[in-house]
């Protein structure tokens, strides 16, 4: 999953980021020792295309939930949850429906009662939060993990 997981960031990012790859990879070691965590790797004649991959919040006083303004109401921080924290389909693969696919056979096999994620709502001019919403999901707030990071949209189904 390494492998897909860089050639995604890779070739999906402004070379600058690309040369952190460091702490990429740090990033998914970290995500893959959180409670619940889940991936599903997209193959094309045996060549990784594209990947999610998620973990299960641990309640309303989940890291997630805290960053999140405005707080969300209880229904939403106290429900079981699976956060998707990364999805990315390779930039040949995209727009043949692989980004739902992957998304779908993931929470499919969930026991969680909600979905959650974080999107740039700049990314692609705002067309992948657009993608989201067309999914289900719905805007909760907003969340920054840190004073240089972007602000994300959080949004549940």
């Amino acid at each position: 999953m390494l492998d897909s997981y860089l050639q995604g960031v890779l070739g999906a990012q402004a070379p600058s980021t690309a040369l952190r790859t460091g702490g990429t990879r740090g990033r998914l070691h970290r995500h893959a020792a959180e409670p619940g965590w889940e991936a599903v790797v997209a193959y094309d004649s045996g060549e990784p295309i594209g990947y999610i991959y998620a973990n299960r919040l641990t309640g309303a006083d989940d890291r997630w939930w805290c960053r999140t303004r405005p707080a969300p109401e209880s229904v939403v921080a106290e429900a079981s949850t699976v956060a998707v924290k990364e999805m990315m389909v390779r930039r040949r693969w995209r727009g043949q429906g692989i980004a739902r696919g992957l998304h779908d056979v993931l929470l499919a096999g969930r026991p969680e009662t909600q979905a959650s994620l974080m999107v740039n709502p700049l990314n692609q001019d705002g067309r992948v939060r657009a993608l989201y919403v067309a999914w289900g999901y719905r805007t909760v707030g907003t969340a920054q993990s840190s004073p240089e990071a972007p602000v994300l949209t959080v949004m549940v189904r």
